[in-house]
């Protein structure tokens, strides 16, 4: 099929380039210049694991990219609208959508060949078939049904494995207004002949996107929730409990060698310093606000999101019992992307935690593998003196004199710190924001659903002291 994907941000990107390499002709549309050569050039303008390989091999042949809606959209037996949709506190934006619905719309007025126009956006039920439906009939003075096919097609695609995601779906859903968009639309994953397909109504396909979204964070904000109880109850680790918690019948299952294996729902009951990225925060409060409006209670999903804000100040303040008194002290952040496998820093609990800080007076020295320059530039946004701290590309070294280190994001790399930390000869103290290494595994850890820290001095000034007696 002959696909014009709009949008090449994550979700156009890699569904544009997925949809290449399972045999479509796909052309991906964007208003940079800049970017769309890079993509024609085989290079991916973002970070995502498996990308750049995929658009390699299939640049020039099945796969190109233009800023000329016009040219991709001519021959199109589907077009994917993928831009973005920003939620400014009370409702969702949804401007680029329509405004690119209007752009169609005044090209299929001089089509005569039937399209399928989809919504891949995350948006709130209404949206496809009410100003989307709204702007493409007036801009094309046609009939959506009877002269061009609407449909929603929502993306489960998780940044950092979002190739994977897309290549190797747990489902696929397709939300059409009549059978021939959504038949025309399930046609475009036939190779996905063994995975589920939900065809559905528009507004149905728009809801199962929010949905799949709030539950995911709220199993972790429960986990979160259930962390802080095990802290006040002493003697009680989260990570013991929730690994009791996966064997359930509910969230496991013997595999044909009668082995025990989770299902990836497992993945999110699973304490931290709280959710963040481009999705879960947004499209929980989105959600929020449309229940609102009309007139439904969504008390749990605010609970949610009102625990997930307050969970970075939390963590801090485990490190506070340690040390009341962060002023001048030397702590390194280790993460500064939300997630591993991603450069995003949006929402990264790493960034109100590094303002507070700075705030604190604490001397602060931050690592990622390759979200420095993005947090560099959000931590600006955020009005925090970036001159201050010190960007450590090399990890030792932005270990090598840290009295803390606050782990955030769990990067594999980070799982040879306690190795590194052996080798050095001391110390510091550990406080582990994703539960990610062992509790014994460093001298002094203090871990997030852990009561205190396990074998070491019970504040950084007898720290500290210990070492001069050592030295």
């Amino acid at each position: 099929m002959r696909v014009c994907v709009v949008g090449t941000g994550y979700v156009g990107l890699v569904s544009g380039a997925c949809l290449a390499e399972i045999g479509h002709q796909v052309t991906c549309v964007d208003v940079d210049p800049a970017k769309v050569a890079q993509i024609n050039g085989g290079e991916s303008p973002i970070f995502e694991d498996g990308l750049d390989e995929i658009l390699a091999r299939n640049v020039g042949t099945r796969l190109t990219a233009t800023t000329s809606l016009a040219d991709a959209f001519r021959d199109a037996d589907v077009a994917l609208i993928c831009v973005g949709t920003p939620f400014d506190g009370r409702t969702i934006d949804l401007s680029y959508v329509t405004r690119v619905a209007e752009q169609l719309g005044a090209l299929l007025r001089e089509r005569t060949g039937y399209c399928v126009i989809a919504v891949k956006s995350t948006v709130v039920p209404g949206t496809t078939d009410g100003p989307v439906r709204a702007a493409l009939e007036k801009a094309s003075g046609k009939r959506a049904g009877a002269d061009f096919g609407l449909g929603m097609n929502p993306e489960f695609l998780a940044e950092g494995v979002a190739v994977r995601d897309f290549m190797q779906p747990d489902r696929i859903v397709v939300g059409g207004i009549d059978e021939r968009s959504s038949g025309q639309l399930a046609a475009l994953y036939a190779p996905f002949a063994s995975t589920p397909l939900i065809r559905t109504g528009t507004r149905t396909a728009e809801a199962i996107k929010y949905t799949s979204n709030a539950l995911l964070a709220t199993l972790i904000s429960f986990s979160n929730e259930i962390a802080r109880y095990c802290e006040a109850v002493g003697d009680v680790d989260v990570t013991d409990v929730l690994r009791g918690v996966h064997f359930m019948k509910h969230l496991s299952y013997r595999n044909a060698e009668g082995e025990v294996r989770q299902v990836s729902a497992a993945s999110f009951l699973w304490a931290g310093c709280g959710f963040g990225g481009s999705c879960f925060p947004k499209d929980v409060r989105a959600l929020i606000a449309d229940a609102t409006r009309h007139g439904a209670n969504a008390t749990l999903l605010q609970a949610v999101m009102d625990l997930n804000d307050t969970q970075p100040g939390h963590t801090l303040d485990l490190l506070r019992q340690a040390c009341p008194d962060l002023r001048g002290r030397r702590v390194t952040v280790l993460g500064l992307a939300f997630k591993p496998g991603t450069d995003d820093v949006r929402e990264s609990p790493a960034l109100p935690m590094i303002q507070q800080l700075v705030t604190e007076g604490a001397r602060v020295t931050c690592h990622d593998p390759i979200a420095m320059a993005n947090a560099r530039a959000a931590l600006l946004a955020r009005t925090v003196a970036v001159d201050t701290l010190r960007f450590e590309g090399d990890l030792a070294a932005a270990v090598a004199d840290a009295e803390v280190i606050l782990l955030v994001t769990s990067w594999p790399e980070y799982l040879g710190l306690p190795a590194m930390l052996a080798a050095r000869g001391s110390s510091p103290l550990v406080l582990d924001g994703r539960r990610y290494l062992g509790r014994n595994d460093v001298a002094r850890y203090i871990g997030i659903g852990l009561t205190q820290e396990t074998g070491g001095e019970d504040n950084l000034a007898a720290m500290a002291s210990q070492e001069i007696r050592r030295g």
